[in-house]
């Protein structure tokens, strides 16, 4: 009997440290499996850092687009530069300066329309010269101009009116830009009266 309780004894005290061997084991395990875990829970969580890099690029790309936005008729300023003879020509360059406090762009042809005084139009609208549009870019401050031309009214023999302002539009905009016409007759009908506009381009002229 006594044989018997020490083999007995002997066996429990095995049994005793196998299981505190496994549980040793599965504390390690489960301590290793929480790090784990803690660790791929963290990466994805949004910390204050990413909020405000994610609200930066926000912000940046906001800006991108309105300095990029096209300028509205209420931006601009137009005016009318001096007359450049040439061939039995009239060349005037139709300016039209960014007066706002923010980048934009105009891209292809403005409007154009000789009025009278009292503003009822004189002659067709302008026609088009070919030529490849390009979009110009803005600052406050900075210009862009397109061509108006058309045959000297003395060597063309066309019905002329003396307008009292150009109406100028700028591009995609509906409303217009009056600038005081002072450069006299203008063609308004018959044989060489057309008036033809060119595409905007940087600066106030050639």
């Amino acid at each position: 009997m006594s044989a018997f309780r020490t083999i007995r004894g002997g066996t429990l005290v095995r049994r005793a440290a196998v299981l505190a061997s496994a549980l040793a084991v599965l504390g390690a395990v489960a301590s290793c499996g929480t790090e784990t875990g803690t660790g791929t829970a963290a990466s994805g969580v949004t910390t204050a850092s990413d909020a405000g890099a994610a609200s930066a690029v926000t912000a940046s790309a906001r800006t991108a687009d309105r300095a990029t936005a096209r300028c509205h008729t209420s931006e601009l300023r137009a005016r009318v530069g001096g007359v450049d003879p040439g061939a039995g020509q009239r060349n005037f360059p139709v300016v039209l300066t960014n007066v706002s406090s923010r980048s934009c762009t105009l891209y292809g042809y403005p409007g154009a329309a000789f009025v009278d005084a009292s503003g009822r139009q004189l002659g067709p609208d302008p026609k088009r010269s070919p030529g490849d549009a390009a979009r110009v870019a803005l600052e406050p401050g900075e210009s862009a101009w397109a061509g108006l031309r058309f045959s000297a009214p003395g060597i063309s023999g066309a019905r002329t009116a003396t307008p009292a302002a150009l109406l100028v539009t700028p591009p995609d905009e509906r409303d217009s830009l009056k600038v005081p016409w002072t450069a006299g007759a203008v063609p308004v009908a018959g044989d060489f009266s057309a008036v033809f506009v060119t595409v905007l381009s940087e600066g106030t002229g050639p």
